[in-house]
């Protein structure tokens, strides 16, 4: 038996006619039994002088042996439940019974044509054919076994063998009429159950897959805030989160659907405007052709970031799709932790500024957009680093470089971004007309800045500005104020007394 999606066993015309020979063969054995009562029956003919050619021996005999019958058709069926055996054995059974009483003078001749019908039941066209072959022979069986009596009471018969070609040959011609009509139900009945049976095993299959999708589709809810089926042939819209669900109309004049006008207040007001473009059901089945889906990512005032989705369903893929499902999933938590991710590549761990990849960004994107007129770039380098290292350890070392960060931050940091670019180089890039007034702040943190283990800071520093020189570019900028820090670091060691090497 052919199996569903879901594993369970889809009928088909063996399993029904399976089934089906089960049912009649018990149905006919309760024929055979209910055959018990003809010998009563045609008693109580005998009686009242219908049946004067039969005895009440014959009645018994009548009973008698359709009960044996009766139950060794029953033994039968126990042992071979869905067979055909059971079943002809029956119906025989019927004709035997019919010949006899034929014999007996007791003459019922619609109930020859009878017995083929009820073989109709099987809905098979052998069964019947070969019903129909057994009754007819023993149909004439009977017919000649009576013909000798009618012989002797109908004055038309000149002998037995004449008035059995006259009744045989009545009885043949309604016999053919009756097997015609039966073989034509048979055949109609066999082939519309056969249609019904495999209209039925594909219904169950699309029921199967329908219900699949909705499994999908529920699991789906669960992972979404929102999960919303539309029809954009029967211009519907249905939220799959609600119990019972619940379909409403799109109405031609609407671009939006309801869920996204629902939203539409919860939007961060600089999002509003690409929130509602990308939104636009109007738009959404052109965007689709050649793709599965689209996404956008956005900002809920009250939930934080969402990813707003529409995946294709239905549709060919090349052309605009008939159905989609339009979901509103919470990333939040996602951007987050990628937000984080990215603060940390582009952090310095020691000093929590920003680290020389950060740094090669803004440059990068400084150099694709232009550099506004305000722009500075300052270079710092940490001076005596190593000496500190060598002789207090690198625990006071790297104490020191957090006290520069510091300081670089204190003095610089609300003005633009400071970056860690080396063990002990900084860079800034800030936005400031007044660069002298910067370094003379800087000087003065690094100078009341005190450590636990080490006493001082100072900076070797070189600045360059965009305004003095507004036809040089970024690089050249970077360059020119790496000169200038290198040549206050050459000072410093001359006003110190250090071996630069040293230091």
């Amino acid at each position: 038996m052919p199996k569903l999606p879901n594993g369970a066993e889809t009928p088909d015309y063996e399993s029904f006619q399976r089934d089906n020979r089960y049912k009649v063969n018990h149905s006919l054995n309760k024929i055979l039994w209910f055959c018990i009562l003809a010998g009563p029956a045609i008693a109580l003919g005998v009686m009242g002088g219908v049946f004067k050619q039969t005895t009440y021996l014959a009645c018994a005999i009548i009973s008698c042996v359709m009960a044996a019958v009766a139950g060794g058709n029953l033994l039968v069926l126990r042992k071979k439940p869905y067979s055909y055996v059971p079943g002809i054995f029956a119906l025989v059974a019927v004709d035997i019974l019919l010949c006899y009483m034929n014999a007996s003078h007791i003459s019922i001749r619609l109930t020859w044509f009878l017995v083929p019908l009820l073989s109709l039941l099987f809905s098979d066209r052998k069964a019947y054919i070969g019903t129909s072959i057994l009754n007819y022979l023993i149909m004439a069986l009977g017919i000649w076994l009576e013909s000798a009596h009618y012989a002797e009471i109908r004055t038309d018969f000149s002998s037995p063998l004449l008035g059995f070609i006259n009744i045989f040959s009545g009885c043949t011609i309604e016999a053919l009429i009756m097997f015609a009509a039966g073989y034509a139900l048979v055949r109609t009945t066999s082939n519309y159950y056969r249609k019904m049976i495999a209209q039925y095993a594909e219904s169950q299959e699309q029921k199967q897959t329908m219900l699949q999708n909705l499994n999908i589709l529920d699991s789906m809810a669960e992972i979404y805030d929102y999960v919303n089926l539309i029809d954009f042939t029967a211009s519907t819209e249905t939220s799959l989160r609600e119990e019972p669900l619940r379909t409403l109309t799109i109405e031609r004049s609407q671009d939006h659907t309801h869920m996204t006008q629902s939203l539409r207040s919860q939007i961060a007001e600089d999002m509003l405007d690409d929130f509602w473009r990308f939104t636009d059901i109007t738009t959404v089945p052109t965007r689709l052709i050649n793709r599965k889906s689209i996404s956008g990512e956005f900002i809920n005032n009250h939930t934080g970031w969402f990813r707003a989705q529409y995946i294709r369903v239905k549709g060919e893929f090349d052309r605009k799709p008939d159905v989609v499902i339009y979901t509103i999933q919470n990333i939040d938590a996602d951007k987050r932790r990628e937000e984080h991710l990215i603060r940390i590549s582009r952090t310095d761990e020691l000093t929590r500024m920003f680290n020389r990849h950060s740094y090669e960004e803004d440059i990068a994107e400084i150099r694709e957009n232009g550099m506004d007129d305000d722009l500075v770039l300052i270079s710092a380098d940490v001076n005596g680093l190593k000496t500190v290292n060598d002789s207090l350890g690198h625990a006071a070392g790297d104490e020191l470089i957090k006290g520069a960060a510091f300081c670089l931050f204190s003095a610089l940091g609300s003005c633009g971004k400071i970056y860690r670019t080396g063990g002990d180089e900084f860079m800034a890039i800030v936005h400031s007309a007044d660069c002298e007034t910067l370094l003379a702040e800087l000087g003065n943190r690094a100078a009341s800045w005190k450590g636990v283990t080490v006493d001082s800071v100072s900076f070797s520093v070189g600045c360059a500005r965009h305004a003095d020189d507004p036809s040089a570019s970024i690089e050249e900028l970077e360059k020119l104020a790496d000169k200038r820090m290198y040549e206050d670091k050459r000072r410093f060691y001359e006003r110190s007394g250090h071996d630069r090497r040293q230091s």
